[in-house]
C-alpha cells in the first residue's frame, strides 16, 4: 500500500526523508554496530546525539543562553503538574487562559497545588475563539500565568504578536501542537513545553525549554523526577531519558533547518492553512468552526449539515488515502491536522476532494 495522507491530530504525519533516514540507521547507527534503541544513555555516542539535537533546537527558535533546554518523559500531561509543582512557590497562584481541553485540564491540575485565577474563557462558544484578554483582570502577584498557544481540538491559536504584557510575571506556553511551525520570541517566555507526537517525531518525548531563575525552587514535597533543575543540572541524563524519541527529534530539527527554518516553515503553513480556509469560507456546504482572525494554522476543523454527511466523507476519504480526518467529539464534524510534515500537495489534493464531494452531495 502506498504512504496516505495522514491528517492525524497525533501522533502525526512525519517527513518521509527523515523516515527514510531512520529507516537506513535503524539496525547500525554510524558503524557503532548497534541501533540508538539499544544505545547506552551514557555512552559519547547517544551525549552526541542528544547534545547536537539541544544545539539544533536552541539555533532554530533563538534560545537565549539563559534558558535551560530540557528532554522529559510523560507528555505534556505531566507538565501540567511539574509548572505548578516548580513555579508556583512564591505567592501559591497563577493566571490561566482556558481555551480548550488541555487547558482545562491544565486549570484542574494547578488547582491541586494553588489558587487558579481564570483570566479569560472561551468555553462559553466552545473554544471557537481567543477570548480578549483584558489585563486588568491579571493578577500582578502571579507567579505565572499559562496560555495554550495552539488548540489542538479546537483549531484556535495565539500567535506571537497576541502575547500579553504581564510585566514581572512569567509567561508559560503550551507549544505542543505548534512549536517549530511559527515563529515566537522565546524571551517572552519563563517556560514553554511541548509534547514531540504532533510536529517533532514519535510519543516518548516532552520538551520542555526553561529559563534558569524559575529552577530550584519546588514545592518541597515536589518527587525529584518532577523538578526541573534536577534535568536541568544533568543536562537531561539525571535519568534514562527517551533515547531514540530524541534520536528522531533530532532528525527533525536537522530536516526543518534544511527546509529553511521555523520562518520558512511558518511560510508554508500559511499557504496550506489559506488553501483551506478559502475553500471554506467559499463554500456553503462545507462550514469552519472557528472564527477567521483566531484559526489555527496546524488544526482546522470543518462540518457538514448532517452526521450522515460528516460519516459519509469520513470513509469516503479514507477509501481515497486521506485518513483520520473525524474530528474530536467534542467539536463532530472534520479536522485537517496540518502539521509541518504534511506537504502542500496533501492540501491541495483534500481541498480537491472536498470540492468533488460537494458537488456529488449537495
Amino acid at each position: 500500500m502506498e504512504r496516505v495522507y495522514n491528517f492525524s491530530a497525533g501522533p502525526s504525519m512525519l517527513p518521509l526523508e527523515v523516515l527514510e533516514q531512520a529507516q537506513k540507521e535503524f539496525v547500525n547507527y554510524k558503524n557503532t554496530g548497534m541501533s540508538v534503541m539499544e544505545m547506552s544513555h551514557r555512552s559519547k555516542d547517544f551525549e552526541d546525539i542528544i547534545f547536537k539535537a539541544e544545539d539544533d533546537l536552541r539555533d532554530l527558535m533563538a534560545i537565549p543562553d539563559n534558558y535551560s533546554v530540557l528532554f522529559l518523559q510523560g507528555g505534556g500531561s505531566t507538565q501540567f503538574a511539574m509548572i505548578p509543582l516548580n513555579l508556583m512557590n512564591k505567592n501559591h497562584k497563577a493566571d490561566y487562559v482556558k481555551t480548550g481541553q488541555w487547558s482545562k485540564k491544565a486549570i484542574a491540575e494547578a488547582k491541586r497545588y494553588g489558587n487558579v485565577n481564570v483570566v479569560a474563557s472561551s468555553e462559553d462558544k466552545t473554544f471557537t475563539y481567543i477570548p480578549k484578554l483584558d489585563p486588568a483582570k491579571f493578577d500582578k502577584d502571579a507567579d505565572y500565568f499559562y496560555m495554550t498557544l495552539n488548540n489542538t481540538i479546537y483549531g484556535t491559536h495565539i500567535p506571537d504578536n497576541m502575547i500579553p504584557d504581564t510585566g514581572n510575571v512569567p509567561r508559560v506556553g503550551d507549544m505542543s501542537s505548534n512549536i517549530l511551525a511559527e515563529r515566537y520570541d522565546v524571551s517572552k517566555f519563563g517556560l514553554i513545553f511541548a509534547g514531540a507526537q504532533k510536529n517533532l517525531g514519535p510519543a516518548g518525548v516532552t520538551i520542555a525549554i526553561v529559563r534558569k531563575d524559575l529552577m530550584g525552587n519546588a514545592m518541597d514535597f515536589t518527587p525529584t523526577m518532577l523538578r526541573y533543575d534536577t534535568h536541568a543540572e544533568k543536562r537531561s541524563l539525571y535519568n534514562t531519558p527517551p533515547t531514540y524519541s530524541i534520536y528522531f527529534a533530532g532528525l527533525v530539527f536537522q530536516w526543518v533547518k534544511k527546509m529553511g527554518g521555523i520562518d520558512a516553515m511558518q511560510k508554508i503553513n500559511e499557504e496550506k492553512a489559506a488553501i483551506v480556509y478559502k475553500f471554506l469560507d467559499e463554500s456553503d456546504f462545507f462550514k469552519g468552526t472557528v472564527v477567521p482572525e483566531n484559526r489555527s494554522l496546524m488544526n482546522a476543523p470543518f462540518v457538514l449539515p448532517t452526521e450522515e454527511l460528516n460519516a459519509k466523507f469520513i470513509a469516503e476519504a479514507k477509501a481515497k488515502g486521506f485518513v483520520n480526518l473525524k474530528g474530536h467529539r467534542t467539536v463532530g464534524g472534520m479536522r485537517a491536522s496540518m502539521y509541518n510534515a504534511m506537504p502542500i500537495e496533501g492540501v491541495k489534493k483534500l481541498v480537491e476532494f472536498m470540492k468533488k464531494f460537494e458537488t456529488e452531495n449537495k
